[in-house]
């Protein structure tokens, strides 16, 4: 594949593009990489999110740190270059637990906390989810494909998967 196409989302970060480019993000642990399509337009946004919740933190200005403001904000770039919200499908990677914990201490599964925040924001949003590699102990590289909304999963050892 072309580089020029290849558009790179880093942790705490989102971006978009209309077909031909690809968004991809690297190493998402805990975190989770929310991928929303507008098959129509083929355009494609991808929110690497890092805590579940903006209202819980005090410097919060980075809203695609969280997966509530974070996700609003995807949809937003997105419309601005031509996507349709009510078209809009969700896919979702990441959210894992990377470390055993002794406890099951709320804080500590990040992973979990961060998906199921996801799922909230985008039902609410009325965006469904039609795909997820969520969970599990290991790290995860996402691209999704905007002249597709296929979205391929990297993990070492594990290869490669289209959801």
């Amino acid at each position: 594949m072309d580089q020029k196409m290849m558009i790179k989302v880093g942790m705490a970060d989102l971006n978009t593009s209309k077909y031909p480019g690809v968004l991809t993000t690297l190493g998402l642990g805990s975190c989770v990489g929310i991928t929303l399509y507008d098959p129509i337009e083929k355009i494609g946004g991808l929110a690497h999110v890092m805590l579940p919740d903006s209202t819980q933190i005090r410097d919060n200005q980075n809203k695609a740190k969280f997966a509530d403001t974070g996700t609003i904000q995807l949809v937003e770039e997105m419309t601005k270059i031509g996507a349709k919200k009510n078209r809009l499908v969700a896919k979702l990677a990441g959210g894992a637990q990377m470390f055993a914990f002794q406890q099951t201490n709320d804080l500590m599964r990040i992973g979990e906390r961060n998906v199921l925040a996801t799922k909230k924001i985008l039902g609410e949003l009325g965006i469904p989810i039609v795909a997820e590699d969520t969970g599990a102990n290991y790290g995860r590289t996402i691209e999704l494909h905007t002249h597709n909304g296929v979205l391929l999963i990297k993990t070492i050892g594990k290869g490669i998967k289209e959801i």
